[in-house]
């Protein structure tokens, strides 16, 4: 088996380094440095993918037809390693990474023309209404009522822990359009324009007390709101299938290029951090930890090449995207425990607002301030996209045959 990258490979390393050298602007970098969910404002944003768009790089996994760069796997690794290596901004996922792969698949020839140039474009941005009030990692017990009048709907109810909804253009949704037979039987998918009359954004106002219009998640509202029926997506009852679908995606992202990146930040401040004149990561308990996270991350490598070595011949991520989604999280959350950690008391003055920003002088090391809120706001990532304790039960069923 070889292992080193061909010299095409090598070219193509230096062409994504050259890129982010020209796009990821000084703005976007300083907001990077100081926010602790990874989100910068939206102009700068949508100046960011743009900016990939126009690179013919905005969505690595679309296939060609539909615009995406046609990517060799190899191609595709490298792509994601310089971009995480590089701490650029993540793509808001929700169109084209979610959305966008269930209008390609279910969608008609009239929904792929309208929806998905302007995803990979940025001149809309998307938002995901799935959980309700009681109702999040049991999905199926959704109760947002669709009402099918002939040739539009009449939803009533409302989405919650909704991010980016204040900057969102259009939001996808399930929908309870029949009660009757299996709770998985009577959804449906549809699309819903933000400006729609009775569509209305109230903040959900968190313990880390950001201002809008950098508040993370929101709680949108439906009352009466008309839809025309074109805007469903396949079938109506069939929603669970898309959603399912659009899951796989949300789930089986490449963390390993990300975690390494986030490895490397540990040892970065273990290394700063002089315990009884030397460094921590020198120390054999600390040292002991970073090489069994290492030995983590490294795994989670492997496991993501072989599953992706799949998808490129033509298969779907499948359950094994519950596999990606549990040890990524977990291994991300391990990162930031050790990192908090290693940096000790300077983590304690915890600025309550997204883009940590005053002008009181750093107390200790300028990354300290971000570390405490990366901690807590990464406690999230077992809980979405579907609690890690309901991954575990989906690969019983569905991979050991339990």
């Amino acid at each position: 088996m070889d292992l080193a990258f061909s010299k095409a490979d090598e070219a193509f390393r230096q062409e994504v380094k050259d890129f982010i050298a020209e796009a990821y602007t000084d703005e976007m970098r300083d907001q990077i440095a100081n926010t602790k969910n990874g989100y910068i404002d939206k102009h700068l944003q949508i100046q960011w993918q743009k900016s990939l768009a126009k690179k013919g790089w905005a969505a690595p996994n679309w296939p060609a037809e539909h615009g995406g760069p046609d990517f060799t796997p190899t191609q595709k690794y490298i792509f994601s390693v310089e971009m995480s290596g590089a701490d650029v901004p993540h793509t808001i996922a929700f169109g084209i990474t979610m959305v966008a792969p269930v209008i390609m698949k279910f969608g008609t020839e009239e929904q792929k023309k309208k929806f998905l140039p302007d995803i990979l474009e940025t001149n809309v941005w998307w938002c995901q209404g799935y959980s309700e009030p009681g109702s999040g990692s049991d999905l199926a017990s959704l109760q947002m009522k669709a009402e099918n009048k002939g040739d539009h709907y009449v939803l009533n109810g409302s989405k919650i822990w909704t991010s980016v909804a204040q900057h969102a253009d259009w939001i996808f949704c399930l929908v309870r359009t029949s009660n009757e037979g299996k709770r998985q039987q009577g959804i449906s998918f549809v699309l819903v324009p933000m400006d729609t009359p009775g569509v209305k954004v109230e903040p959900i106002v968190c313990l880390d007390a950001s201002p809008a219009p950098h508040q993370e998640v929101n709680q949108v509202f439906f009352d009466d709101v008309k839809i025309p029926i074109e805007n469903r997506i396949g079938e109506e009852n069939k929603g669970w299938t898309y959603a399912k679908y659009l899951l796989e995606f949300e789930r089986g992202n490449a963390y390993s290029p990300g975690l390494y990146h986030s490895l490397e930040g540990v040892r970065k401040v273990a290394a700063d951090t002089i315990i009884d004149g030397k460094p921590l990561l020198e120390t054999p308990e600390f040292a002991a930890k970073v090489a069994d996270l290492e030995t983590q991350i490294k795994a989670m490598e492997f496991t993501e090449l072989r599953i992706f070595s799949a998808l490129s011949a033509g298969k779907n991520v499948g359950p094994e995207s519950s596999l990606l989604k549990c040890r990524g999280t977990e291994i991300q959350g391990l990162c930031t425990e050790l990192k908090l950690e290693a940096v000790g008391t300077y983590a304690s003055p915890f600025v309550l607002d997204t883009l940590i920003q005053n002008n009181e002088p750093d107390v200790g090391p300028a990354y300290a301030k971000t570390i405490g809120p990366r901690y807590f706001n990464t406690r999230k990532t077992m809980i979405f996209a579907g609690s890690n304790e309901v991954q575990r039960n989906i690969m019983a069923k569905a991979v050991l045959g339990l």
